[in-house]
């Protein structure tokens, strides 16, 4: 019996399939996202499968393999895995390459074999960056192209693989210019199989679009085990890199680097690079512990009222998100008695690192307070706590390691729910409060 061949098109960002080409998918709405699809029907035969069943007592344990860089390792919790596939994504010269080219020489040092593909770069350019790391000839080895299959070919015998750019690699079997969806998939799925088949590391830098999100398809995301994204503002030293997805481990971790002369520099104490120290009170500052992971991080919450003249004031918000400050401010206003509908306000977190811990709440809330009532809080008081909507100010996650961190920063007193356990062996003193309107009244007394 002769094969039936079926000709369609799949939309590489929503899965839609359609029987005829159109430049753009009538479900998503995505242009130039569909691909055309073969599919082999064959009835009445089923399909061979290669697959092996095992049980769960066959499955070894994860091998993991140290990156030579501490907090790149707290984040993937322990290092490169074995057969796993990283997708690295960030702003351009955030220091994606950097990191990787980074741990690509330390591994290299420790003995291991190291392909580092670039697609967008010369050897003359990665190697310049490599000699500014102080990167040695050895086991490090270069490949520029932008070709796909000579780079899996170039990495049948190498222990890792790191790849510079997955959006400007391509596939010259398939249609589409490098970066296009058909191609970022094809490229993603080849490399996908090979770690897969020989068990080899491998990492993808990805770019970045205007919103922040990873470049190409959305598949890319669900196809890879370990999404990072690398951040930071460029006018800052310091950068952040966090976890979206990690298959192996939690995606609660950061890590924090320094940009130095020479590369990336792990930052050990993040509390003081959070943290202005300034010996002067001034209103609109509060101090709150945040938690990242495992890890407390003592931060700098900065508060702005300016009265307006016009009807619908201005929110802004910097490491906050802006609902977060919605809901604060109405907080604020009906349990706390505290308008701020004739202010702008502005929120800041200093040094640029953003958070979604509903622990820091009080802290936020008490730095709007006093920039409104023009009172400045004292420098060795913190706050902690979780804000709701009736007001109450709740327990948080892990107070003891918060309060600890706050003792070890020099605090004198901290300001927290009245239903917290504490910590008895602190010598911070520990001051309950059990609403907003409390925690307020306190402050203007």
């Amino acid at each position: 019996m002769s094969k039936a061949k079926i000709k369609r098109y799949r939309c590489a960002e929503c899965g839609a399939i359609s029987l005829t080409w159109s430049g753009r998918c009538q479900t998503c709405g995505g242009w130039g996202t569909l691909f055309e699809e073969k599919e082999e029907d064959l009835p009445g035969r089923p399909r061979e499968s290669y697959a092996k069943k095992i049980t769960l007592s066959e499955v070894g344990e994860i091998r993991r393999f140290p990156t030579g860089i501490d907090e790149l390792d707290r984040v993937l919790g322990g290092g490169w895995v074995e057969g796993g596939v990283v997708l690295l994504g960030g702003e351009p010269g955030v220091g994606k390459s950097t990191l990787l080219l980074q741990s690509a020489i330390s591994m290299a040092e420790g003995g291991k074999k190291v392909l580092y593909v670039s697609g967008e770069e010369s050897p003359s350019q990665v190697a310049m960056r490599a000699k500014r790391l102080n990167a040695r000839d050895g086991n490090l080895f270069l490949l520029c192209t932008d070709d796909i299959n000579e780079a899996l070919q170039a990495a049948g015998d190498v222990e890792f693989l790191f790849l510079d750019s997955v959006q400007t690699m391509r596939d010259r079997d398939e249609g589409g210019w490098p970066g296009s969806p058909l191609q970022v998939r094809v490229v993603a799925q080849k490399c996908i199989e090979l770690a897969k088949a020989l068990g080899l590391p491998t990492v993808l830098v990805s770019h970045i679009t205007k919103s922040g999100q990873i470049a190409g398809p959305k598949l890319l995301e669900h196809m890879v085990d370990v999404v990072l994204f690398f951040g930071g503002d460029k006018t800052s030293r310091f950068r952040v890199l966090r976890s979206e997805k990690n298959r192996f481990a939690g995606c609660d971790e950061i890590g924090i680097f320094e940009m130095t002369e020479r590369g990336l520099a792990a930052v050990f104490d993040p509390s003081k690079v959070f943290w202005n120290e300034m010996a002067l009170s001034e209103p609109g500052v509060a101090m709150g512990v945040m938690l990242e992971g495992t890890r407390p991080l003592v931060s700098e919450f900065q508060a702005l009222a300016c009265a307006t003249p016009f009807m619908y004031p201005k929110r802004t918000a910097r490491g906050v998100d802006l609902n977060k400050l919605h809901l604060l401010l109405a907080v604020l206003e009906r349990r706390a008695n505290l308008s701020a509908r004739n202010f702008d306000v502005y929120v800041n977190i200093v040094g640029g690192i953003s958070t979604k811990d509903p622990g820091v709440d009080l802290a936020i809330c008490m730095a709007i307070a006093s920039t409104i009532t023009d009172k400045p809080i004292p420098r060795d008081m913190c706050f902690l706590g979780e804000v709701g909507l009736s007001g109450e100010v709740r327990p948080v996650a892990r107070a003891a390691l918060r309060i600890r961190e706050a003792e070890r920063m020099g605090f004198k007193k901290i300001v927290m729910s009245r239903y917290e356990k504490g910590e008895k062996s602190c010598n911070i003193k520990q001051i309950g409060v059990e609403s907003l309107k409390e925690a307020v009244r306190m402050m203007l007394s």
